[in-house]
């Protein structure tokens, strides 16, 4: 049986006349990664000040590692890891000084054996003794992250973790996190970079002003949208010709000699259609299936395009 790292019931949150979080519901299983989605304003950020007791709900109920966010709030707060979206580190002190500092703030035992294994896990060993400010974005965010994990949490929660970071130092902030989820650890993530959502969450929730619209697996959400089309594609003329009449419903490109047949992504229906195909001994050059990604997904469920933050 799943059991559940983080739930939230009827979770509300106003500040003044405006209604920022409005009766969400969500249900985290732990060691998998949950992302929240969602335009800019939606309420993401609310979301996980309030689910890591940074911020008291004006209603409902949570509960993060099994503990109640209002009445064991330091309990939570043991539990778990918090990287934002701009690195909490000194720039004054080098790498090795930045973790060494949350290695004595934590109840962590023979801190200068994790400090060395985290440098070497985030492949910052050689900049160990610089200065943070000579450091990149990618570093920042690594350092950022190394420094969360000083006292073993096992709920980490990541707000927009990639904004700004080159697409190198995105895919090695993603590879950590498939490795943490490999080791047990649950990750609440929050990104408006729907790729990465759809490389790494296994659940995904989508909300808009202060709605949850959507919950399911990136497939799920993607099923729920239509557009999942077969593209065919043919090498001469006669042949497109002729695969047009046999199917009947498709969208032509005439200059590509490509047709778009409208279809479930199932292997029954492909199977049907290149069978169509061989009766009437018509080859097609190739083919391709062809499904609704985040991106769609998002604009049917907000009205939305992606907001992708400045760099």
């Amino acid at each position: 049986m799943t059991t559940s790292a983080i739930t939230a019931e009827g979770l509300r949150k106003a500040y003044q006349d405006k209604v920022v979080l409005d009766g969400i519901d969500l249900d985290v299983a732990a060691g998998s990664v949950f992302s929240l989605l969602g335009p800019n304003g939606a309420g993401k950020t609310t979301t996980v000040n309030v689910l890591t007791t940074l911020t008291k709900a004006d209603g409902g109920t949570v509960r993060v590692a099994g503990h109640d966010v209002d009445r064991e709030a330091k309990a939570v707060r043991k539990a778990i890891g918090v990287t934002g979206q701009f690195a909490a580190v000194d720039e004054l002190l080098t790498g090795r000084e930045n973790l060494q500092l949350m290695a004595d703030l934590s109840p962590v035992e023979d801190r200068k054996r994790v400090v060395g294994e985290l440098l070497e896990r985030f492949e910052l060993a050689e900049s160990a003794q610089k200065a943070v400010s000579t450091y990149s974005g990618g570093m920042r965010r690594k350092l950022d992250l190394a420094m969360t994990l000083v006292g073993n949490p096992r709920i980490i929660f990541l707000d927009e973790p990639t904004t700004g970071l080159d697409p190198r130092s995105r895919r090695t902030m993603w590879t950590i996190v498939r490795e943490l989820v490999a080791d047990g650890v649950t990750i609440f993530l929050t990104t408006q970079y729907l790729d990465e959502a759809d490389q790494l969450a296994d659940r995904i929730a989508v909300l808009d002003q202060g709605r949850l619209v959507a919950q399911g697996t990136p497939d799920e959400l993607k099923r729920r949208i239509p557009g999942t089309h077969v593209r065919l594609r043919f090498g001469t003329v006669a042949e497109f010709e002729a695969a047009a009449r046999v199917i009947g419903e498709s969208t032509r490109d005439d200059e590509a000699l490509t047709l778009r047949v409208p279809g479930d992504g199932g292997t029954k229906s492909l199977r049907y259609l290149l069978d169509r195909l061989d009766e009437y001994a018509i080859s097609a050059e190739s083919f391709s299936v062809h499904t609704p990604d985040l991106d769609d997904v998002f604009l049917a469920l907000t009205g939305h395009t992606t907001e992708v933050p400045a760099k």
